[in-house]
């Protein structure tokens, strides 16, 4: 699978060492950084992290920041793009099979490496249940557009 990677300066180590990690898995790893600790702004790198999976350069992505919460709004300005800001494998799992969530949002403060990688190969390993679920996420396309 190709998955994009992202993050901020308090994200970056857990993004390398995701990435290194899911390079071993077999994946095809896209780092659209940072790289290094010098403060940068998240939106910047949620938004090309967005920009890469509504485009299909991506078919999943994968999001860091100190929290996850800032990073995981950035990315869900794009409409194509269900971000999902989790800490455990089972709510990465759900927010797959009920949300069909095509990134996965994780704080680097809050959860260590070996949590980050069970809760991105549960978000991996999990496929969109369908049914009762896609009338929700249609829905969700639609919010936007139904505002006008």
């Amino acid at each position: 699978m190709r998955i994009a990677l992202a993050a901020d300066h308090a994200g970056f180590q857990l993004k390398d060492e995701l990435a290194a990690w899911l390079r071993e898995q077999g994946h095809e790893v896209v780092d659209l950084g940072t790289n290094a600790p010098d403060s940068v702004d998240y939106p910047e790198y949620g938004s090309k992290l967005a920009r890469a999976v509504a485009s299909g350069e991506a078919e999943r992505g994968v999001a860091v920041c100190g929290s996850g919460i800032g990073i995981s709004i950035a990315v869900n300005r794009e409409p194509k793009c269900r971000c999902a800001r989790v800490d455990d494998p089972l709510s990465a799992a759900l927010a797959r099979e009920h949300n069909d969530a095509n990134v996965l949002a994780l704080g680097a403060r809050l959860v260590g490496p070996d949590m980050a990688k069970a809760c991105v190969s549960a978000f991996l390993g999990t496929d969109f249940a369908g049914g009762r679920h896609q009338r929700r996420v249609d829905q969700l396309s639609h919010l936007l557009q139904d505002s006008d």
